[in-house]
């Protein structure tokens, strides 16, 4: 479980292909502490678990399928991703409770400053929209950030120069891809629902 508040964007050293499963290393400095193999690290808000970890880097096995459904097709050496370690029972919950599955990919429509904030407008999936709803909550690429404006699937969210700062959405233009995590709550209240109706 996360919070979506990422602590630091990490630098990709590589991603290969393997011969049991593709290879991620990613050099990083925050998440580093008290980490251990078999601990589990957002990657752009996919919760992938540690293989490895050699000084400063990290190291992950990543399924085919997680590949080829998230942004991580996208991926090369060089690239910055975001990092979060998982939520601590003593920790803080500053943004919302993120698993680190992914629903789907969002592609980016419009993303420029607006005044002092940055104005991003995303295309959900198809049939997304139901889990987007005005001030609620959504993960962009492991972010928690807050929904501004709702459009069938698109969705807007305004981000704050911190928020730029510190991951790896500064970089983002229209065309790109981004992971996105839509509200647990939502997806819950959508299966009793659905489940009483039937």
């Amino acid at each position: 479980m996360f919070t979506g508040i990422v602590q630091e964007t990490g630098r990709v050293v590589a991603f290969a292909a393997g011969p049991a499963a593709w290879q991620l290393q990613i050099a990083a400095r925050a998440v580093l502490t008290e980490v251990a193999p078999g601990d589990s690290i957002a990657v752009n808000g996919c919760c992938l678990t540690v293989a490895k970890v050699e000084g400063q880097h990290l190291f992950f096995d990543v399924l085919e399928e997680t590949r080829r459904l998230t942004n991580f097709s996208a991926l090369a050496a060089g690239g910055t991703v975001n990092l979060e370690s998982s939520l601590r029972f003593d920790g803080k919950v500053g943004g919302h409770f993120v698993t680190g599955h992914i629903d789907g990919l969002g592609a980016v429509e419009i993303f420029e400053p607006r005044g002092k904030d940055h104005y991003l407008k995303v295309r959900g999936p198809a049939g997304s929209g139901r889990y987007l709803v005005h001030k609620g909550s959504v993960a962009i690429d492991g972010i928690s950030l807050t929904v501004a404006e709702v459009a069938g699937d698109t969705f807007a969210v305004w981000l704050i120069p911190h928020t730029l700062a510190v991951t790896n959405l500064r970089g983002r233009r229209a065309g790109e891809f981004v992971n996105l995590e839509f509200d647990l709550l939502g997806k819950y209240v959508e299966k009793l629902t659905g489940c009483r109706s039937a």
